[in-house]
């Protein structure tokens, strides 16, 4: 099948070679443009621009697409029987849905229509789902929206995270779509009344509220690694947490106190046991070495 391939992320490659590798032409690779990256801010080709040109595919980076109309032109011309998307981070417009013989199809990190959006599987690490999975949809111009073609699903268990997760649905993803590229499916609508949709992620996200339930913070830890983070304030020092566990504990001290010397940190239900922290300049440790030489007295209060 002739086919082009629009992603951008890490999340994408999977799916990019696996389609290689199940034989089909792919007439172009489209990816976001190279960014500035490290401290030196050099442009940095994509993952999947990288990807793309070790294979010897030709990539196109355009800027936009909805106001390119040569651009869209030079899509339609490529005579595609379908267009695979996943995680690009450009909208395509109605012309470019429409110029493949198959249409676009999207690969979803989630099972729509639950949690349609920018950060499916985080979203659903929040809400304690017990599972999360990945849809191939057909695309339209709505956010997430077009039928649904094939799902597959993950369950998540307690101490899943999002990098683990992020895996997980990546290689699922890649086996799901050369499926359905050899085998398609009837389309099924999404039901819109249990439609759920879920904003970017900021560094916002990550900043930890003590008077929450200790679940919950657990649950937002995990949901926030390893982008972006977890952070809380010890006086004028943030820390950055990578792991922790909730306690069933009783302790009734204000929420965000030291407990203990294994920095058991007062919720506002439970308590949470902080596991890998980092100080600032320094690299994730597990607690006892990161307090090795600098120890948190119990009654200290993290913010």
């Amino acid at each position: 099948m002739r086919i082009a391939f629009m992603g951008t992320p890490g999340f994408s490659v999977p799916a990019l070679l696996a389609l290689h590798a199940a034989g089909h032409e792919i007439a172009a690779v489209y990816s976001q443009p190279p960014r500035p990256a490290g401290r030196g801010q050099a442009l940095r080709a994509s993952p999947v621009q990288s990807e793309a040109e070790r294979l010897g595919i030709a990539v196109r980076t355009p800027a936009r697409l909805r106001t390119d109309t040569a651009e869209q032109a030079a899509f339609a011309a490529l005579g595609l029987d379908a267009a695979v998307v996943v995680a690009y981070g450009l909208i395509l417009p109605a012309p470019m849905l429409a110029a493949p013989a198959r249409g676009c199809l999207n690969i979803h990190a989630s099972l729509l229509p639950r949690w349609r959006g920018a950060a499916p599987y985080q979203a659903a690490l929040l809400a304690g789902d017990a599972q999360s999975g990945v849809t191939i949809m057909q695309m339209d111009e709505g956010l997430d929206t077009g039928p649904m073609l094939r799902r597959g699903s993950v369950p998540i268990g307690p101490r899943t995270d999002a990098q683990t997760l992020h895996d997980a649905l990546s290689a699922l993803g890649a086996r799901l779509i050369v499926e359905e590229l050899a085998d398609p499916s009837p389309p099924v609508a999404q039901d819109e009344s249990l439609a759920t949709l879920v904003p970017r992620l900021s560094r916002a996200d990550g900043v930890l509220d003590w008077s929450q339930p200790a679940e919950a913070l657990d649950r937002r830890i995990r949901a926030m690694t390893p982008w972006p983070g977890t952070t809380a304030r010890l006086g004028d020092v943030i820390l950055k947490i990578g792991r922790a566990t909730p306690v069933s504990l009783d302790h009734g001290a204000a929420p965000g106190t030291v407990l203990d010397h294994r920095l058991t940190i007062a919720c506002g239900r439970d308590a949470l046991r902080l596991d890998r922290l980092q100080w600032p300049g320094r690299g994730m440790l597990d607690a006892e070495p990161f307090l090795r030489g600098r120890p948190i007295a119990a009654g200290a209060i993290l913010t």
